[in-house]
């Protein structure tokens, strides 16, 4: 019985270890994706002179919103680095903002009534799940015991 114990102790160790190395892998990989992202969008500045300002913004706007995404994507990986669970209001933050991007998009084409329909489905069901989520997050029932 002992001697299961500690084999479990060990697995547990061992994953945990394992888990942190590649969660600091992943958060490096994540900067250096933030860094190329604020890089890219500074790159994109030129096309303000280069072309018309409607087509740069529209650049530039896709690129600060991605570069947003992705550091979402670096908030959850740093709650689950802190916390041991991935939060569930920073995942739907990510895609918020992914979604926002999207919109940004229709902007600048013709879209069908039923694809911006979907679209404003979409973002109001994902309100409605980060409401439920921060109403009853586990961090609120501990409080409240």
């Amino acid at each position: 019985m002992w001697r299961e114990n500690s084999v479990d102790l060990k697995l547990n160790r061992f994953y945990e270890m394992s888990a942190r190395a590649v969660l600091c892998l992943l958060i490096i990989a994540i900067l250096l994706a933030i860094v190329a992202g604020v890089g890219c969008t500074l790159y994109d500045l030129r096309l303000v002179f280069q072309e018309d300002f409607h087509g740069a913004s529209k650049q530039i706007m896709v690129d600060l919103l991605t570069v947003l995404a992705i550091i979402e994507v670096l908030r959850t990986a740093l709650a689950y680095s802190t916390e041991g669970r991935v939060k569930v209001t920073y995942i739907i933050d990510t895609v918020i903002v992914t979604v926002l991007t999207e919109v940004m998009a229709f902007w600048y084409k013709d879209i069908d009534w039923q694809e911006v329909a979907m679209t404003i489905a979409l973002v109001l069901s994902l309100a409605l799940i980060r409401i439920v989520a921060v109403r009853f997050s586990p961090a609120g029932a501990r409080r409240e015991l």
